[in-house]
This record gives C-alpha cells, structure tokens and sequence, in this order.
C-alpha cells in the first residue's frame, strides 16, 4: 500500500516539473453554498491537468534499460498529453495509442509534444489492448492512467499541496474515474490530518467506482460532458485504496455539471472540463451535506471543447433566464413586427433572433406567428417583456 512517504518523495521529483499551483478560498462560491470553499487550480499545469503529476512520476522512476525503450500509454485525453509532454522532457520515446474517435484536436495536441500517435479501435478498450500488445511487441513501458502505484503517488502532491496551503481543511470533495486522484489525495491527507472527510464524485452516467463501494447496480451510460471521469472499469489498487480511506461517494447529474463549469467561468474567471467542475457540482446538488465545513475542490482539468463550452453557456443563460425564447401570435399586416420589436425595446431587452412563421402556423390565414429569441436580465425581466407584449394587444407567450 502506498503511504505518505511515497507520496513526500514524489513531492520531491516532481519539484520544478510542475507547477505549484494555487489553493485559494473563493469567497463568492462560499457565500452561494453556505461553506468555506477552496479551490485547487490544477488547470493551471502545462497541459491543463493534474495528469501531470503521475506520469512525470512514474517516468521519473524507469530504470536505464527502461528508458531506452520507451514507453506506451492509452487515453484519449488529459493522459495522453501529461505522458508524451514528460517524456519529451526526459527524453523518453513515448507511444500512444488512441480511439479512432479521438478529436483531431487532441491528436495533434499529443503529437505536439513529440508522442507517436497510433489511432486503433472504436472503443477505449480495444485501444487498451493495442497498448499492451504495443508494449509486449517493441518492450516499451506501459504507463496506466491511474491503476499504478507511482501514478497514484504523483496525484497524491494535489492533497500534499492543499493541505500545506490550508491546513484547516475538514472536506475534500474529488472527482472520480479510474480513481487514481482521489486515493493519492486520501492518502496524503488522512495521514496529515485523520479526521478529515474525504468524498468521491462521480456522474450518474459512469458511476463504475461508485457502484463498486456502495455495492449498487446502477446502468452505465454512453456520453457524458465529464468524460474525463467517464471511465467503466474502477482500477484495483485505486478501489482497494478508496475502500478503506474514501468516506463517502456522491452522484451528480449533467446539469449540475454544466452549472459548476458556468459558475467557475462567470465567477472565478477560470475554465475547467466536466470532470473538473465535479466537486462544484456537489457541493450544489447536497448543500445541506457540505453547509459551514472547509472544504477543499480540486479544478483537475481545463481541456474542454470550446464548442461544448459555448453550449455550456447558451444553456446556463436559458436557465437563468437571460436569454428566452416567447411566442407571439399577431395579425399578418404591416407594421406588425415593428410594433412588437419597438414594444421589447422599451421593455429594455434586446432581440436575439426572430422567425417570422405563416405557413407552419395554427393560427388564421390572416395571423401570423413571431417567435423571438430575447437577451433579457432574468426570469423576472422575461415576465415584464411578457406582460408589456400582452399590454399592447399582442397574444404573447413563453415558448
């Protein structure tokens, strides 16, 4: 079992490799769930995630021989980069092996820092496999994304950091995958502080780990925005470890998901992934289960999609009320949607878009219907455009 030692000396290889990033209180996040929250920027790292840590760790440790073979390593993501960034570093052949599937973006991405890409298989598994005949066939090293005890020992300066940085912590809310961050975290902090509470997260869509302690049965489901987490297979060493130091796990739903990556980005000005957003989204979705504890969050990765980020936000807008969608029903005769586009304006929102139906309408030949995208300041500003519309004669309602 991996102990704090291993984790100090970690610690000390990874010095001046990585980044030390901050851990810092957010005083608005603490008002709006009623704790003290702390937040973790490992979305600072070189390549934008707390993956770093292990794979400089792991490489850090192979032996001469080791080296000059290589190593290999499967991901479609933040591990993929972490591995071929220090191994470019160290000067070490890495391989990685990758879904079919896998955006360009993050080929290329991978490839920048100096990996072979190989793409093989629709699936992560049939990848993996690829890996481990890789690594059999050419004798390269392969480098596990969180089942191995050096990996779990490089995340594990995350909670070595946070709990130096704020001592006072009580809570530690982790997101969850293969679970190599959550048990280098627990266990360095359980042996800095035993009291402290340490809970997992994960999305309802991937609950693997969860189902495995909590001895639940729940389906697994295919996409999630928090894919950095969306792993099937809870790793051995990581789930032996989160069984005996892990207090408790949580689910959170795609929704609380996108609200928290909203809310990181409006209020701390900070772009993170799903994954990343997870432990917001708890504290959001179980309030009452976080109220006035110190509780630490680690922003584990910032490689989102910025098309799914702008999704994201067009959504979070719709369900704060900022933007709204109304339907209006009016005589088809001139002046008609002036009459309406200078009414919103004096209700002080500003038109987004607007779709002028007659022929797809239920209304009379005679009638037309308007449906009109608005920027408004909040439900209660939509209500006021609504009842301005409704005051000018207008058949006005929220689509």
């Amino acid at each position: 079992m991996i102990e704090l030692q291993d984790i100090r000396q970690a610690a000390a290889r990874l010095q001046g490799q990585v980044l030390l990033t901050p851990c810092v209180e957010s005083r608005t996040l603490s008002e709006i769930v009623h704790a003290q929250v702390f937040l973790k920027f490992e979305n600072l790292q070189f390549t934008a995630s707390f993956k770093e840590r292990g794979a400089c760790n792991k490489l850090a440790q192979l032996t001469t021989a080791e080296g000059a073979h290589g190593v290999v390593a499967m991901s479609a993501g933040n591990h993929a980069q972490g591995v071929a960034y220090h191994a470019q570093r160290l000067g070490l052949r890495a391989v990685i092996v990758m879904p079919r599937f896998t955006p360009g973006v993050k080929v290329e991405r991978t490839r920048g820092f100096g990996a072979e890409v190989v793409l093989h298989g629709d699936t992560l598994e049939e990848a993996r496999a690829h890996a481990f005949e890789l690594a059999a066939a050419q004798r390269l090293t392969f480098v596990h994304p969180y089942d191995d005890e050096a990996i779990v020992a490089g995340q594990g300066t995350v909670g070595l950091e946070m709990m130096e940085a704020v001592p006072e912590l009580d809570t530690l809310v982790i997101a969850v995958g293969g679970g190599g961050l959550i048990s280098g975290i627990a266990i360095a902090a359980k042996a800095v502080k035993p009291g402290i509470e340490i809970v997992g997260v994960q999305t309802v869509r991937f609950p693997a780990m969860y189902n495995a302690i909590k001895g639940t049965h729940l389906p697994q489901g295919t996409t999630t925005i928090a894919e950095g987490i969306a792993v099937g297979t809870p790793g051995i060493i990581t789930q032996a470890i989160i069984r005996e130091r892990v207090d408790d796990m949580v689910l959170v739903d795609e929704g609380d998901i996108e609200q928290a990556v909203l809310m990181l980005l409006e209020i701390e000005k900070t772009v993170v992934e799903g994954a990343g957003a997870a432990g917001l989204a708890a504290l959001l979705k179980y309030p009452e289960r976080f109220k006035d504890r110190k509780v630490g969050l680690v922003l584990c990765g910032g490689n989102i999609d910025p098309l799914l980020l702008a999704a994201i936000i067009e959504r979070g807008m719709v369900r704060a009320g900022r933007l709204a969608r109304l339907r209006i029903g009016s005589r088809d005769i001139p002046g008609a949607l002036a009459h309406i586009t200078s009414t919103v304006a004096e209700a002080g929102a500003n038109i987004d878009e607007v779709h002028h139906q007659r022929a797809f309408s239920a209304l009379s030949a005679q009638s037309v219907d308007i449906e009109i995208v608005l920027q408004t300041r909040g439900h209660a500003h939509v209500r006021q455009v609504l009842e301005r519309l409704q005051a000018a004669g207008f058949d006005a309602t929220p689509y």
